[in-house]
């Protein structure tokens, strides 16, 4: 499994842990201190007898007899000198008993009913204090399982004390683990549930799109600490809104501004002398104008549908070369038209597709070398090819020259509008436009309308 280390919820998890594992050590540095400080003051009255206990239970056995006896204890002898009149007594479960020391009276008169108690401390009130005196205790011995009366007096051992920081290690790791096995369940749910919201808010930002104005992230279900950010996203989405629509509308108010003057600065050069001049200056009017109306068609094509209807791309074609055959010939071209069939129908939008067969026979024009021919030829079920005889196309560049803004060369003519304009018409038409590789120099751009290959 591959763990994220900009997962918010195993960072979650993870410091959990941590912090778990943090307190479990403050916890056994805790107890290990008060039991220290406890052992030290004398405060462990009550596990006093367990030293007593240990020992007994450890020695007792049967002898040869079956009866009860002790082994050599290097534990019991302990408590033997370090306890005056140390006693106790132990009985079995067939009754046998066997004792040492002398017993207080506190302890005999359990005596009758101590095959009856499973523990207990053993002692009187004195001055309104308990006053210990022994314990009773089960204990599983090689004897067997028998009932321990002994002597509570003494100090507490290293061993017992270590005994009961064992049992609180124990009981508090047991603790933690149960902790840290719930975060790892349910921190995961609980961060699942906590952004719900903002992967709905995701799901929506996946789906803006710039044709798409107006869309906005829903702030509903969104934690109040993130719901600054998706506003904060909204607002910019507000600014990127506002500026494209003024974009937009420069774009098209400048086209619109731009025809008339281009028009007039056309018919002025028309009425010049025959030069070289002229022959620019129509080339560079007439690049004006096809600028102009790219703008225009790029206002159009955003946000609105295509008006479709049967179109015969033979006389689209035919009408296209009519149009600028004469800027063709003036600049140095023949012009080669093919058609092996009448007429060629699809469905599609017919100003839309004349635009894209203008704007490639005007590319061809202008980037041609002013030599050879240039080919425009119509065929089933709807393919359209241009070609030149120029520089051709460089093979790293095919795919780029359909980026809008992308001229092959710096300085050249055009904005780099054309080719993009030609490809979002064909994908409006579910075909598609591509370079043709060809032998030799020269440029041919292939038109595939309705998903034709």
């Amino acid at each position: 499994m591959t763990i994220s280390r900009r997962s918010l919820k195993w960072r979650l998890i993870n410091s959990l842990v941590i912090w778990q594992a943090l307190i479990l050590l403050v916890l056994i540095a805790f107890s290990a201190v008060s039991l220290a400080y406890m052992w030290s003051e004398g405060a462990l009255g009550d596990s006093r007898g367990r030293a007593a206990y240990e020992a007994v239970s450890e020695a007792v056995s049967h002898d040869a007899t079956g009866r009860l006896d002790l082994r050599p204890s290097h534990k019991l002898d302990r408590l033997r000198k370090e306890i005056d009149g140390f006693w106790f007594l132990v009985r079995d479960a067939r009754g046998q008993s066997l004792a040492e020391g002398r017993m207080p009276d506190d302890a005999r008169a359990l005596l009758p009913v101590l095959d009856h108690i499973e523990g207990a401390n053993v002692g009187h009130l004195a001055a309104g204090n308990f006053r210990d005196v022994g314990s009773v205790a089960i204990a599983d011995t090689r004897a067997g399982r028998v009932r321990i009366l002994a002597d509570n007096r003494g100090s507490v051992t290293f061993s017992t004390v270590l005994a009961i920081a064992r049992t609180n290690l124990m009981i508090g790791s047991v603790f933690v683990l149960l902790m840290a096995v719930t975060t790892l369940i349910v921190t995961p749910f609980v961060v699942r549930r906590a952004l719900a919201g903002l992967d709905k808010a995701a799901g929506e930002a996946e789906q803006i799109d710039i044709k798409r104005a107006g869309v906005r992230l829903t702030t509903r279900g969104v934690f109040r600490e993130i719901k600054p950010l998706v506003i904060a996203v909204n607002e910019a989405l507000d600014r990127l809104d506002q500026g494209y629509e003024r974009h937009k509308r420069f774009l098209a108010d400048a086209a619109h501004e731009l025809r008339t003057p281009i028009a007039i600065l056309s018919t002025r050069v028309s009425s010049l002398p025959t030069s070289d001049t002229k022959l620019r200056l129509l080339q560079d009017a007439a690049r004006l104008t096809v600028l102009a109306d790219q703008l225009l068609d790029l206002q159009r094509l955003d946000g609105q549908e295509l008006s479709f209807s049967p179109v015969d791309l033979v006389t689209v074609a035919e009408r296209v070369i009519v149009n600028l055959s004469p800027l063709a010939f003036a600049a140095g071209y023949e012009i080669d038209f093919d058609s092996k069939d009448a007429t060629v129908s699809i469905n599609g939008d017919e100003s839309a597709i004349e635009r894209v067969i203008t704007n490639l026979v005007q590319n061809a024009i202008d980037h041609g070398g002013q030599r050879g021919s240039i080919s425009l030829c119509v065929s089933r079920p709807g393919v359209i090819e241009i070609c030149d005889d120029g520089d051709g196309i460089p093979e790293s560049e095919r795919e780029s020259i359909f980026d809008p803004f992308r001229r092959l060369k710096r300085g050249g003519r055009g904005a780099g509008l054309g080719l993009d304009l030609v490809q979002r018409i064909m994908r409006m038409h579910g075909g598609f436009v591509d370079v043709v590789p060809r032998e030799g120099r020269g440029a041919c751009m292939r038109l595939c309308f309705n998903g034709n290959d």
